[in-house]
């Protein structure tokens, strides 16, 4: 299962660098709003959030889990170095920064565990608790866990708790039946 989830992150990758060396969108810290449809997230090196970074804990199969201001799912990368980051290129187009050009702020979190670090494309990536924090361009809308446990890039994947501490267990798996909340097949 593994394979399958990071072949399709590669193929997503590929396809997303294709696109975006094919586009001539402008760059800035505008705001993104790309919170409905089924597109991926942007992964410029823009903020993701148009400016400050906000962080807060969110409901999931998986627990109380930690989401960005506009309820995307973030994710530690097991293969980063305390607060340095090592997803860049095709890394970072399927595994998105969570960049900020301010101060992140923590609705309902500890303040104290939410932080910044720079980047070698030069923007400045928020962390919690010291882990650089990412989006996964496949999570589809707001609250999907998709990226949870995958091992791409050298690394795995893993979301993050109000505590700090990475989720390590699977999601739930939906019910065939349909009779879990309509996730049947």
């Amino acid at each position: 299962m593994h394979r399958a989830v990071t072949l399709a992150v590669a193929a997503t990758a590929v396809a997303a660098f294709a696109a975006g060396c094919g586009s001539s969108g402008s760059s800035g810290s505008s705001s993104s709003s790309s919170s409905s449809g089924s597109a991926p997230p942007s992964s410029s090196s823009a903020p993701a959030t148009g400016g400050s970074a906000a962080l807060r804990a969110h409901s999931s199969p998986l627990g109380q889990i930690l989401v960005d201001g506009s309820g995307r799912t973030l994710y530690l990368f097991k293969a980063d170095s305390g607060t340095t980051s090592h997803c860049y290129d095709a890394c970072a187009q399927a595994w998105p920064p969570d960049t900020t050009t301010g101060r992140p702020t923590a609705d309902g979190l500890n303040d104290a565990l939410v932080g910044t670090t720079p980047r070698n494309d030069h923007t400045t990536q928020v962390t919690y608790n010291g882990h650089p924090l990412y989006r996964f361009a496949q999570d589809a809308k707001p609250g999907d866990t998709t990226g949870q446990g995958s091992t791409a890039f050298g690394g795995a994947w893993y979301v993050l708790s109000p505590s700090g501490t990475p989720i390590t267990g699977a999601a739930p798996s939906p019910s065939p039946t349909g009779s879990g909340g309509g996730y049947g097949y």
